[in-house]
């Protein structure tokens, strides 16, 4: 009992921001994202219009329903499914594909033939953990075709007042060194290009190698970025002032990105934003309470609880911008605490997409 009610008083905290956190008062929360899967969020982020992928991915994604219940006969039948868009539009899907990556999406189409197969065979056999293997590999697969379909120039359009901010085209992966041990992130250069950018600049200075987590609250949030000393955020050397990178939240089928407004601002109180704070490992991008704009290096990743965040509920989105996810290490994000520290954080893949400010 005392767990609950420690609970209860733990969400009105964070709903009138008494965690001092920069998430403003509200009188109601917006609109959630119940997909609380990293990977497929960063599928359905992914910035195409083929739709006949989209909707195999789909389809597959929410046998999750089905499998819960064990419905193997509703199971069945959405493999089959599956299997018929991709015999029927394979061609239109391919036709989308740049010509000279097109070899290359048809191996993968092949590998995702061998694994709805594999599909049905755990469905003969009753079998919830190879289902579950198989689904992920073959939605690996999926996600693979979809990034092929991005094009590579492809860029958001960013007001001209942040010129002078690095920006990341495309994605990022990074890994995260820290004292309990190793989280492997994704940054969204497509979707954040500015905050992502940051980040991976920050990281790729070596900027967060020995830095504590600073703040670690319980359900909630574990915060790192603060650097040893007076200041609180990145000093650009050649300015030699302090880096500061605006709100950045993107929504689906919104024309332009919001900078330094929250939902609360421009009235879209049950929005979903195309990067929510829906899962475990969210990487969020702290700011002060009395301003948007002033978050400079210090970043968070969201803890997320499902008693705290119910599905298609939120009380982060909208108020913070959400640049990634973790999506590797998830047993070390949770053993990490205030005792810890990050060892270094390392650029993997995409560090090229890191372009300079201007």
């Amino acid at each position: 009992m005392a767990y609950q009610r420690f609970k209860a008083l733990l969400i009105t905290l964070i709903a009138t921001g008494l965690l001092g956190f920069a998430t403003p008062a509200s009188a109601g929360l917006p609109q959630g994202n119940a997909v609380k899967d990293p990977a497929a969020i960063l599928r359905d982020a992914l910035p195409f219009e083929q739709q006949d992928i989209r909707d195999l991915q789909h389809r597959l994604e929410l046998t999750s329903d089905d499998l819960r219940a064990k419905r193997w006969s509703a199971l069945g039948k959405a493999v089959s499914r599956s299997e018929a868009i991709l015999n029927t539009r394979r061609s239109t899907i391919l036709d989308a594909v740049p010509a000279d990556q097109r070899a290359t999406a048809e191996q993968w189409f092949r590998e995702v033939d061998d694994g709805l197969i594999t599909l049905k065979e755990r469905v003969k056999d009753t079998d919830k953990p190879g289902f579950i293997a198989a689904r992920r590999a073959t939605l690996r697969r999926i996600g693979d075709v979809e990034a092929l379909l991005v094009d590579d120039d492809f860029e958001r359009e960013i007001p001209a007042e942040f010129d002078a901010l690095p920006r990341l085209q495309g994605r990022a992966t990074l890994t995260i060194h820290t004292t309990q041990g190793d989280l492997t992130a994704v940054a969204d250069g497509y979707n954040a290009p500015l905050t992502a950018g940051a980040f991976v600049d920050l990281a790729s200075k070596g900027f967060y190698d020995g830095l504590p987590f600073s703040r670690a609250e319980d359900f909630y949030v574990l915060q790192s970025g603060d650097p040893e000393g007076p200041e609180i955020g990145y000093i650009d050397p050649t300015t030699k002032q302090e880096r500061h990178v605006p709100l950045e939240i993107r929504v689906p089928d919104e024309p332009d990105t919001l900078y330094n407004q929250t939902f609360e601002d421009v009235g879209l109180f049950k929005a979903t934003p195309t990067l929510p704070f829906a899962t475990l490992g969210t990487l969020g991008w702290a700011h002060s309470d009395q301003a948007l704009d002033d978050g400079s290096s210090q970043f968070f990743m969201f803890l997320y609880e499902a008693e705290l965040t119910p599905a298609g509920l939120n009380l982060v989105d909208g108020r913070n911008t959400a640049f990634g996810y973790v999506v590797d290490g998830f047993d070390v994000l949770e053993e990490l605490g205030v005792d810890d520290r990050i060892v270094s954080i390392k650029v993997t893949d995409g560090v090229d997409g890191l372009k300079a400010h201007a």
